[in-house]
This record gives structure tokens, sequence and C-alpha cells, in this order.
């Protein structure tokens, strides 16, 4: 046989081989493990798919916790339910304004989707009796905004404490109701922030919060709960309102650079 014929002979085994070869890569080998180079192999060796852009995530608790709580603006008057359901027990009425003239905020605690897949927001409210929560359709609040500061005021104590993220950054004495017109307790928010009652009585700053008084408050709009300044500071610490919580007027002014509206606030 000539060096021609065998040279052929040898292309054709190679050709042969290589189709083969190709054969068994794509159907993996004979004895049913994957072989080196097979494509079960190289499967295994190609990265993850990319998660789906259109999947939706498990729902999820917001709100007051000691490190970050969310909270909204009402953009449109609305009920409050017992429920997530539009046939549920009304438990307050929401309007977009505050009775001080401020836009009104709510804080949120949760959320949930009822049998039409419409969304329900879980909000505190401003209503007696204190700690009163609410179900509140999603589409009647504005963008959700986090605060991650917490007001937490000691009646026993006598002292309000600013925390942010958790650490300590204000602390001040205070003065609170008389026993006759007690502080209530409990678990509230910053509704708003105020300088229009800028006086003597009220100080240069004023905070309206969500907790209200069962009896009288020297607050201008009755019955709410104000955190504000006084021109008494001798007076302090000590049980010397209606209601409200005073600080001296350098401490109310330095609190108003802390602590913004939807701050969640503890009076324990």
């Amino acid at each position: 046989m000539s060096r021609h014929t065998l040279a052929a002979a040898g292309l054709g085994v190679v050709a042969a081989c290589a189709v083969a070869g190709c054969v068994r890569l794509l159907l993996g080998a004979g004895d049913g493990q994957a072989a080196p180079g097979s494509g079960a192999s190289l499967r295994a060796a190609l990265p993850a798919s990319p998660r789906s852009a259109l999947d939706v995530p498990t729902p999820r608790g917001l709100g007051d916790s000691a490190r970050v709580a969310v909270w909204t603006s009402v953009l449109r008057g609305t009920t409050a339910r017992a429920r997530p359901d539009a046939r549920a027990r009304r438990v307050a009425r929401l309007g977009r304004r505050t009775p001080e003239g401020t836009a009104n905020v709510v804080l949120v605690t949760g959320s949930a989707s009822d049998v039409r897949g419409r969304v329900w927001a879980r909000v505190r409210l401003a209503v007696l009796p204190n700690g009163t929560t609410g179900w509140v359709p999603r589409r009647a609040l504005g963008a959700y905004q986090p605060v991650s500061t917490h007001l937490v005021v000691d009646r026993r104590k006598l002292t309000a404490t600013l925390l942010r993220a958790g650490q300590r950054v204000f602390r001040a004495d205070i003065g609170v109701g008389r026993a006759r017109w007690p502080t209530p307790r409990g678990r509230f928010y910053i509704r708003d922030r105020l300088t229009r009652y800028r006086s003597g009585t009220y100080g240069p700053l004023a905070f309206g919060t969500s907790a209200q008084s069962v009896q009288l408050t020297d607050w201008p709009e009755g019955g709410f709960i104000g955190i504000h300044g006084t021109d008494q500071p001798g007076l302090l610490p000590g049980r010397v309102s209606h209601g409200c919580i005073r600080m001296r007027n350098r401490d109310i002014l330095r609190l108003g650079r802390l602590m913004a509206v939807g701050t969640p606030v503890t009076i324990r």
C-alpha cells in the first residue's frame, strides 16, 4: 500500500473518531456515567439561571421596631377598618389634614392583601383608645418613608431619650402630667412639627403626637399630647402639666434638629 493510501486511511480513522467523540459528547458515556467533557458535566459547570424580575417577594411586617419604622402621608380621605376588608367594621375616619393644619401622617406596622388582591396597610391611629390600629387601602396613602429614630419617654425618671438605630443621641429632663391629668403610656408617633405656637407657654418649638388624653390637656387643639418648650424651666423635671411633655427650650430646639416627623414614641 502506498504512502498516499496509508495517509488517506489515517485521516479517515481520525475523522471517524472525531464523529464518534461528538456523538459520545452529545449522548453521554455508554456506561451511564458522565464522561469528562460530556453534556452533563458541561451543564453542571454553567452558572445558575438568573432569578426572574417578575418574582414577587413574601410580604414582611413593617413598622415601629427598635431600629427602623415606616410612616406615610394620607393622600385622600379614607376609612380605617378592623380587618383588610372593605366590609369590615369601621375603626376611624382618616383625613388629609391634622387638627393643627399639617399633612396627616400615620405609622405603618404591616401590610396584607384581600381576596380580590387589593393591598391594605395596617397603621397606628391618633384616636382613643390609645394604641388603636386599623387597616386602610394602600392606594389612599403616599410613599413609604423609613425613619431610624425612636423617642422613649420615662414618666418615672422624668426623662426623654432619643435613639437613632438603637444608639442614644439625646437625653433631657422633662415635665409630664400631674396625677389628675396623667401623660398616657403606650406606643405612639410624632405627627407634626410646629413653630406657629411659639410663645412663652409652648416655647420655640412643639411636636404633636398621636397620643390623646382622656382628660384635659394643655395642647392648643385639645385632647392631644404635645412635646414642647416652656418659659418655666425651673419646674423641670417634675409633674407639672395637663398631660403634655415639657422640655427646656434649649432641649426642645436640640431635639428639633435630631427628630423627624414619623418617629415612633414610647411612653412608659
